[in-house]
């Protein structure tokens, strides 16, 4: 059974730093993209950051230059540094994984919470 556990998150303050983790387990086949997402209330869950199995990179325009997506296959886990945190990168994120097989993983979600 595919499992993703994100961790990382927390209470920072503006302009503070913090680097989530999403650790992968069981076997995933064929993996095609890996990706943060966001879920802030009264919001759509929104793409934050993605890495395809090229290792090319995607981002959001809110969060360019401010965050970096990156992953170690060896340890089956995806990171996303966050630096100069802003309150409007408040929310939940949510770690994905979508497969050449249609196949999409979720994580079970992550507080992040930045105070002004």
């Amino acid at each position: 059974q595919v499992q993703l556990v994100e961790s990382g998150g927390g209470l920072v303050q503006a302009g503070g730093s913090l680097r989530l983790s999403c650790a992968a387990s069981g076997n995933i086949v064929s993996i095609a993209f890996m990706g943060w997402y966001r879920q802030a209330p009264g919001k759509q869950r929104e793409l934050v950051a993605g890495i395809a199995s090229g290792g090319r990179t995607n981002y959001a325009e809110s969060v360019k230059g401010r965050f970096t997506i990156s992953r170690d296959n060896t340890k089956r886990t995806l990171y996303l540094q966050m630096n100069s945190l802003k309150p409007e990168d408040t929310a939940v994120y949510y770690c994905n994984v979508d497969t050449a097989y249609s196949r999409a993983y979720w994580g079970q979600g992550t507080q992040v919470t930045v105070s002004s």
